[in-house]
């Protein structure tokens, strides 16, 4: 049975799931204008950053609730007074790729201006004889170097790390003058440190205006309209291996458990467009002897529920069709309801049936101990272990954000998602019209919240597998292994994707990565 579990029957399937999107064209591209992507931080208290994209004039407008930034038309912060003192005939060039200021700077435009300067002012200062800037003896003078170093040498990454540090510090002077250079050095349409790099400035600059959780909720409200929201959700989904992945390796470890049983009740903490079903239900139609009743509880979440355009009676329906197509016998219970407000009596578990609990990317939005005394994340996990499941499976990004002060946060954000643009450049043709789109709307708003936010209104919070297998051991579960099949299959299927994706088992999980960097963790307990 489970060598079917991913046979696709595209003809028969589709058209009982979900509505059909236009096949990613590679001739497509991105039309960028002469005034490039546009961003703007108002100075009020009733406009955020939305990071909203307009297909038609390739514009990317942002709105910000107490910095006084604005972006400039690579798609990076600029001050409001510079933004209001920059004309466009002086300041611009054909010669400059991302449409960057020219000028800005709030110290020079060149970096060894600046180093000539310092060594007359020590000269007149301290006499011809001495040379404080060139000793190596100061940490500071080190420090500053190094900076001096990344920004002639248009090493980005450095100069990010180099910002935050100072953000971290409290140096607001060096922080406001390296995102003043990191300006012209980010870009939405560049390189993908490049890209990336944008959406980190964005970060730094709300965390200094203590905007970070005004732009996080706008970004999740303000919304590009749903049928382009779910889109976007679809390109990624098809563009990167990590969802399918997921999917594919909970679903299997389902699958296994449930081999022998006749009624299956799945509990779906954060269900969203039901996708994850399709596969399995399929699978449980080809079993040996007839399949089995399968009863869905699906928990729905904001994001999900805006994306489908309605509540989960859309996602019942479409499962319900798709059943009733493959002969199942099926049924939907729909739990319109918070994670951290969830109970027993919520679910609706009945005697008789095997229950199988699923965990797909949602855990790291519930607050621990260090957020609040209720502590959702363990709670969850109590609850679900005093309803003696056959199975419990748990996909999340690995990623230690959950806990970390914000330097080495930032620091692992910015690792981590490095490899994840990189990873999208390497499928999704830079100059695709929707690439923006798709990063914007489906990635900006967690980097953002990680660098920007703190306390309850940071909900990205991230933890490494080691850190879950401790939670769950302490709730009184078990490894479930993993079935080496399921694991095989997955091989296949990274065998469609770039060569640089990595798969590997190892402490009872199983680990996708793209080169070095391990992005998602999947495994199971009873």
């Amino acid at each position: 049975m489970a060598s079917r579990l991913y046979h696709q029957v595209k003809q028969e399937v589709e058209p009982y799931c979900f509505p059909q999107f236009p096949t990613i064209d590679r001739s497509l591209c991105y039309s960028n204008s002469s005034h490039g992507s546009h961003f703007s931080l108002k100075n009020s208290r009733e406009h955020y950053c939305t990071l909203e994209s307009s297909s038609a004039n390739g514009s990317h407008t942002v709105y910000n609730s107490s910095s006084n930034v604005s972006f400039s038309p690579n798609g990076s912060p600029m001050s409001q007074k510079e933004s209001q003192s920059y004309p466009s005939d002086l300041h611009y060039s054909p010669d400059n790729t991302y449409g960057s200021p020219i000028s800005g700077s709030c110290i020079t435009d060149d970096v060894s201006d600046l180093r000539d300067k310092l060594r007359e002012l020590e000269t007149v200062m301290l006499g011809p004889d001495s040379d404080i800037i060139g000793s190596t003896t100061s940490p500071e003078m080190n420090s500053w170097g190094l900076v001096m170093d990344a920004i002639s040498g248009g090493d980005l990454k450095q100069v990010l790390v180099s910002c935050a540090k100072a953000v971290s510090d409290n140096d607001l002077l060096m922080a406001q003058w390296l995102m003043d250079e990191l300006r012209r050095m980010v870009s939405v349409s560049g390189e993908p440190i490049q890209r990336l790099g944008a959406y980190m400035l964005e970060g730094l600059v709300a965390r200094l205006a203590f905007s970070g959780s005004s732009i996080y909720n706008a970004l999740r409200c303000k919304e590009p309209a749903s049928v382009d929201l779910l889109s976007y959700m679809h390109i990624l989904y098809e563009v990167c291996p990590y969802f399918k992945f997921g999917y594919m390796s909970a679903n299997g470890a389902i699958a296994e458990a449930m081999k022998d049983e006749d009624r299956i009740h799945i509990i779906d903490f954060q269900i969203a467009q039901g996708s994850q079903w399709i596969t399995l239900i399929q699978a449980f139609a080809a079993r040996p002897g007839g399949p089995p009743h399968i009863c869905i509880t699906g928990i729905d979440d904001s994001t999900s529920a805006y994306a489908r355009g309605g509540g989960l009676n859309i996602v019942g329906k479409r499962l319900s069709k798709l059943a009733e197509h493959f002969k199942v016998p099926f049924e939907f219970h729909a739990a319109s309801i918070s994670c951290c407000e969830v109970q027993q009596e919520h679910l609706g578990v009945r005697p008789g049936e095997a229950l199988a609990v699923n965990f797909a990317f949602m855990l790291h939005h519930m607050p621990d101990e260090s957020v609040s005394t209720e502590n959702h994340r363990d709670r969850l996990l109590r609850l679900v272990k005093s309803l003696s499941p056959k199975v419990v499976t748990l996909v999340e990004q690995e990623s230690n954000t959950n806990t970390a002060p914000f330097f080495p946060r930032f620091l692992e954000t910015l690792n981590y998602y490095k490899a994840m643009f990189e990873s999208i450049d390497v499928t999704l043709p830079r100059e695709h019209k929707e690439r923006i789109n798709v990063e914007q709307h489906c990635l900006a708003r967690d980097v953002v919240n990680i660098i920007a936010c703190e306390g309850p209104e940071r909900v990205e919070r991230h933890e490494l597998s080691g850190k879950w297998r401790s939670r769950f051991r302490m709730a009184g579960f078990n490894p479930y292994p993993l079935s080496s099949l399921v694991n095989a299959t997955i091989k296949t299927l990274l065998e469609n994707y770039c060569d640089k994706y990595r798969l590997e088992e190892r402490d009872g999980a199983l680990y996708l990565g793209w080169m070095k960097r391990d992005l998602v963790a999947s495994c199971a307990w009873k």
